[in-house]
């Protein structure tokens, strides 16, 4: 059986693969990093109070993609073109989960029923972002190439998903319960299908680059169509829970400083 910490360490000893899993990260970092940007200069008057938590996380999203383009400039790689079957954030959007690039292009700001969609979408996606951060913390916290990447990546999820638990429960005592219950559920159903389809194709492209055999990558293919039968069963509720953290007030301090040490 291939472990997981095997497995990424396959992508990370061949340039290709390394080159593909942060060209993919970086994009969807700078991606969401925009979105975020787009959100704060938009919300309501109601709830200014979120813009600046809003742009922080924003500036998060921006440093992670810095920092994965940073790890390519250090192996004298450069980014490529990310494949539109491994783009998870697009992917998302078309199912009509999160709020739409169209409207966030628009001048007009949000309502407060926005808010809920934006911060349900969080919850679903930084839940995933958090336990894939946390799996190779686990095995790679003190690697010499990537350590430290994961590091602060892995402390800056842990805050972005305490932060959209925070606001959530805030939103629910002021009224919007059922609605962010309706959100959370169609969000997290939808995102474990995204996540099983981006899964197949990213694996499929490290298979051909790293020269698997047929019976590896069917194994792979096998293990991920498994993960996604018991999400769909069961394993989406972990994402729809909302409960206090510990972190409080997780993303209210100032914006992060530049990762300077990364480039």
């Amino acid at each position: 059986m291939l472990s997981a910490k095997r497995l990424f360490q396959e992508i990370l000893g061949n340039d290709e693969s390394f080159r593909l899993f942060c060209s993919i990260a970086a994009g969807g970092e700078a991606q969401g990093g925009w979105e975020n940007g787009r959100i704060a200069a938009l919300v309501p008057h109601s709830r200014r109070a979120l813009a600046p938590k809003i742009a922080r996380h924003g500036a998060d999203e921006d440093k992670h993609g810095r920092i994965f383009t940073a790890l390519l400039r250090r192996r004298g790689l450069t980014p490529c073109p990310v494949p539109p079957e491994t783009d998870y954030t697009m992917l998302l959007e078309r199912r009509g989960i999160g709020l739409a690039h169209e409207r966030l292009a628009r001048q007009e700001p949000l309502t407060e029923r926005d808010l809920v969609v934006y911060l349900a979408h969080s919850r679903v996606t930084e839940q995933r972002a958090a336990e894939q951060m946390r799996l190779l913390l686990r095995h790679f916290a003190g690697h010499p190439e990537i350590g430290r990447a994961v590091r602060v990546i892995a402390h800056d999820e842990d805050n972005h998903l305490a932060y959209t638990h925070e606001e959530l429960l805030r939103l629910a005592a002021a009224g919007h319960g059922p609605l962010i219950r309706h959100t959370l559920r169609a969000c997290a159903l939808a995102e474990i299908r995204v996540h099983r389809d981006v899964s197949l194709a990213v694996m499929a492209r490290m298979g051909r680059i790293l020269g698997w055999p047929v019976a590896r990558a069917a194994l792979l293919a096998a293990g991920i169509h498994t993960v996604y039968a018991w999400e769909r069963l069961a394993g989406w509720r972990r994402m729809v829970t909302l409960r206090m953290p510990e972190r409080r007030d997780a993303l209210g301090g100032p914006e992060p400083a530049p990762a300077a040490e990364f480039a």
